[in-house]
């Protein structure tokens, strides 16, 4: 048990907590919609668009009210009977911070428990908050403001403790303790609802997967760049923003790469979109020609033909035996080449057969010597 805290928890609401509304759906705070009349469509849905929409999709099913005093009876932990002669009076706590749909289906799901419900929602301050969980994007008295405003909620107690304790509980006159049942531990216990499980005033809700306060701190780490640009370019000063001032230039070239590169797709898009008109344009007219002179082939020919077809033959005529005579005279030359003349070869001879007897008379000269 946590020892007794020195500050006042304080309510802001506009009710006692004795004064609980009559209403199950909306409280005397709070009107409905101008939209929407209270007889009609029960406005149910996270988006506002009411129980019976058949557009909200299955992820935001829409909550239906228990119009019974039923409880749960499929739990590991007794839950007790609600009272009948008054409103149920339940409390929800948390952190609350960035507050999202998430937050505000739970809240949902613990004002529709029953017929008649009294919502409390208590908020721990931040000094506990920063030194257990950790630095908050919204300070208390923002995260106060933000649930005051929520429709489900019929009081705001803030500066709650940490964890719930039986003096707490007894103080606001607390039927039940709201929450998803998973265990919560904390460093004084496993689990810090174990007791409330245990005296029957625990009731859960469901949690809504797929969005958390710290899924959408990640979101924004995660891309801390494009959202410093985007608040550089809304006017807010590198200052206020805690960056450097190369931090800054970083920022402003990779905007200038980025405006670069779109303009490149843009204009290749543009560019590829006139290449191929261009070309079609291109292939029509070629088609077009090539038609023109096939239709027309056969009339240039015979024209042709008639107007130069005398000049043509004489012209190839005279050539022809141009080059006949040529050949001739050709072949004439070539066999006079060929073709040795007599005297040369007799010539040939005798000079031969006299070389061949001044020898033979130089060998008998020599013979007859020795």
């Amino acid at each position: 048990m946590r020892t007794k805290r020195s500050s006042t928890n304080t309510s802001i609401t506009e009710k006692q907590a004795t004064s609980a509304p009559s209403s199950p759906k909306l409280t005397a705070a709070r009107s409905p919609s101008p939209t929407q009349q209270l007889g009609a469509l029960d406005p149910g849905s996270p988006m506002g668009l009411g129980d019976a929409d058949p557009n909200v999709v299955d992820h935001f099913r829409p909550i239906e009210v228990n119009m019974t005093l039923s409880v749960p009876t499929d739990k590991p932990f007794p839950i007790n009977t609600p009272p009948t002669d008054r409103p149920v009076r339940l409390y929800c706590d948390g952190i609350y911070d960035l507050v999202h749909y998430g937050h505000m289906r739970a809240l949902e799901q613990a004002k529709k428990s029953f017929p008649d419900v009294y919502l409390l929602v208590g908020m721990c301050n931040d000094l506990d908050t920063h030194s257990r969980k950790g630095k908050t994007v919204l300070t208390e008295r923002e995260r106060y403001e933000s649930l005051r405003h929520c429709r489900w909620v019929d009081e705001i107690i803030t500066d709650a403790p940490w964890t719930v304790t039986q003096e707490f509980l007894d103080k606001h006159k607390i039927d039940y303790v709201c929450h998803d049942d998973l265990p919560y531990a904390s460093a004084e216990s496993d689990d810090v609802y174990a007791f409330v499980k245990a005296q029957g005033r625990f009731l859960p809700t469901q949690r809504t997967d797929g969005v958390s306060t710290s899924e959408l701190i990640t979101r924004i780490v995660r891309d801390y760049d494009k959202y410093l640009r985007r608040n550089l370019e809304r006017g807010i000063s590198p200052k206020d923003l805690n960056i450097s001032f190369l931090k800054e230039q970083e920022l402003n070239l990779q905007k200038h790469v980025s405006g670069i590169r779109d303009q490149i797709k843009k204009n290749l898009l543009g560019t590829r979109e006139d290449l191929v008109g261009e070309l079609e344009d291109l292939k029509a007219e070629l088609r077009h020609t090539k038609m023109f002179w096939e239709d027309r082939r056969q009339d240039f020919v015979r024209g042709f033909s008639s107007m130069f077809g005398s000049q043509v033959n004489k012209f190839f005529g005279r050539k022809r035996l141009a080059h006949d005579g040529s050949d001739a005279s050709s072949l004439e030359s070539a066999s006079s080449t060929k073709r040795p003349r007599q005297e040369d070869l007799d010539r040939g001879v005798r000079s031969s057969t006299g070389s061949f007897s001044d020898a033979q008379t130089s060998d008998d000269a020599a013979a007859s010597a020795s």
